[in-house]
């Protein structure tokens, strides 16, 4: 997760309509446009009114870090954490955040100055809470990467509080709980209330056991109960924030039906949030409603996964919020190992003669990554990859191998390009794909050392970075570049570190955002990777995540990454001496 909390982590956030707001803007009455004012009614830890520029006082015993996350995270005594942090620009991030001995209290909207109505994350900037709207900050708009800064601080805060439920879960039901009771029972005693205050009162960890058979049958009990922790409300606030950048930076996500959804998912109405789809929808066809959505789609899953009352689910939901990638479903909570099982072929490659539509694609092709993608669209996605030689101006022969995607004719059909394989790729790096793949490379003839370069659309780029990754085909060719096109990779990383990482992503795009990191998460790719992404409007999904619309784009109006990524595969320059395609088969 991202520790800089005063910086701006933006990701996949374009805003064409940013405007600067002027630091010193404030909001009427003299109050800085950060000056909040904690949870409702003094409860709170942290019901200090904060100064524009400057950190609520807290009050009681919580650290004056200004954080939100010194208190409130386990101290047997349950106090809670200190009241909100504020950007001394007073251009509208949250002015102030309950510390972590409330369930149920709001965020300030940018600017406003007051903390939002009571519920779970009611009150989000912006968003209708289950109390009303937030008014919208004065003067200018706010900006989204304040926004996503704050919510990386509420995150961490609400993985700092969990951690402390796991910690005093630990120490209560533990072994050494039970030697020290004999040895000093009136201490273990009051140390225990201690702890049991700390975990379940709303002014402490509110409900806050986890870890352990006894803790997680706690958090079973709460979740059914719809007892929710601090943590959870933290979470929730953060995800409200994350939704509120991402809804300044992509206007389709601000009409008013699409802000009766978000506002639903947040405050947890789960019945609202199904009518509010289903009203979405109605008004704007299938397509239209899930490309509206796709900025913030991992976010509503994690959501939905955190305020049911179904705890298996719940690590979907906080692996998101960490920026990893989920291992588990968003609905049923089932692990990733189970796709072992229904994806167990050894993979085969056999030598395929080109049809007629692809001899034509091919005889145009050269090392231009429009042409790649087009080569790509014109292989389908019924099984056929293409082995590329390449006699390059330096002399140097290197190798192209160029994966389509995945078939959404059925769930399994005999490739590996099916639903089943697209899940195991996302999750997994042995798969059917990757050992077909590598059948191939073996039965090509490729010689060990020769350069390599991967390219892949959807399934196919996720199958790349799986080769890419396997310490196998690392140590037996160099793979100089992976490109993916619209492929959820952001949690795989190559086996070789020299290995030049390009992703290529549309906004409108759903299926890049499987990662756990769509438009609206503040967490940044790894160190040395290129990542070039637009909001390209000329596509509803599915077809904005189709090859011919990333080739479209990068023929128009994205030309310039085209021009950039162009000028990294350079080495690739030269005669093209083999174009094989192979057919990939399950077993």
């Amino acid at each position: 997760m991202t520790s800089q909390a005063t910086g701006t982590p933006t990701r996949r956030l374009s805003d064409p309509h940013r405007q600067d707001t002027p630091t010193d803007t404030g909001t009427p009455g003299g109050k800085g446009a950060l000056s909040g004012t904690g949870a409702p009614g003094g409860t709170g830890p942290s019901s200090g009114t904060g100064t524009a520029g400057g950190t609520g006082a807290p009050s009681g015993t919580g650290a004056p870090s200004g954080t939100g996350t010194a208190g409130g995270t386990g101290a047997p005594s349950g106090t809670g954490a200190p009241g909100g942090t504020g950007a001394s620009s007073g251009t509208g991030a949250p002015g102030s955040v309950g510390g972590a001995g409330h369930t149920g209290t709001g965020i300030p909207g940018p600017g406003s100055g007051d903390s939002g109505p009571g519920g779970r994350g009611a009150g989000a900037p912006g968003l209708p809470g289950a109390g009303g709207a937030v008014p919208a900050p004065a003067g200018g708009r706010t900006d989204p990467g304040l926004l996503l800064s704050a919510s990386v601080l509420l995150a961490e805060a609400a993985l700092a509080a969990r951690q402390a439920g796991a910690d005093l879960t630990a120490a209560l039901t533990g072994a050494g709980s039970a030697q020290r009771a004999v040895r000093r029972p009136a201490w273990a005693l009051g140390t225990a209330l201690s702890c049991v205050r700390a975990l379940t009162s709303p002014e402490g960890l509110g409900f806050g056991a986890n870890g352990g058979v006894i803790g997680e049958l706690a958090r079973t009990v709460g979740s059914v109960t719809r007892r929710r922790p601090a943590a959870v409300a933290m979470a929730v606030d953060a995800f409200a924030l994350r939704i509120e950048a991402a809804t300044l930076a992509h206007p389709n996500l601000d009409s008013a039906h699409a802000r009766r959804l978000t506002g639903a998912a947040v405050a947890g109405e789960r019945i609202e949030a199904a009518r509010a789809l289903h009203a979405l929808v109605e008004r704007l066809g299938v397509t239209r409603a899930l490309t509206t959505v796709s900025p913030v789609v991992m976010e509503l899953l994690a959501l939905t996964g955190l305020l049911d009352e179904n705890p298996a689910n719940d690590a979907f939901s906080w692996v998101t919020l960490a920026g990893g990638v989920p291992t588990t479903d968003p609905l049923l909570g089932l692990p990733s190992s189970l796709l072992a099982y229904l994806n167990p072929g050894p993979g085969r490659a056999e030598r395929a003669d080109p049809d007629p539509i692809l001899a034509t694609v091919l005889t145009t092709s050269r090392n231009d990554i429009v042409s790649y993608v087009d080569d790509i669209g014109a292989l389908g996605n019924h099984g056929l990859v293409l082995l590329r030689r390449v006699a390059c101006a330096d002399g140097a022969v290197r190798h192209v191998l160029l994966l389509p995607g995945t078939s959404f004719g059925g769930l399994s059909n005999s490739t590996p390009q099916d639903l089943v394989g697209a899940l195991d790729g996302l999750l997994r790096t042995d798969t059917t794909y990757t050992r077909a793949a590598k059948k191939l490379l073996l039965r090509a003839g490729v010689p060990a050392g020769s350069e390599l370069m991967l390219v892949g659309h959807s399934l196919g780029g996720l199958t790349a970075m799986n080769l890419a990754a396997d310490v196998d085909v690392a140590s037996e060719y160099r793979v100089t570049h992976v490109i993916a096109l619209g492929s959820p990779i952001d949690g795989k990383r190559p086996a070789d570190h020299t290995t030049r990482v390009i992703s290529l992503v549309n906004e409108h795009d759903v299926i890049p955002t499987l990662d756990g990191r769509g438009p609206a998460s503040p967490h940044d790719t790894p160190d040395g990777w290129l990542e070039l992404a637009w909001l390209d409007e000329s596509y509803d999904y599915p077809l904005s995540h189709a090859p011919q619309a990333y080739s479209d784009s990068l023929r128009g109006g994205s030309a310039h990454h085209r021009d950039r990524v162009n000028a990294l595969i350079r080495s690739y320059d030269g005669e093209i001496t083999a174009n094989q395609p192979y057919m990939l088969r399950d077993k």
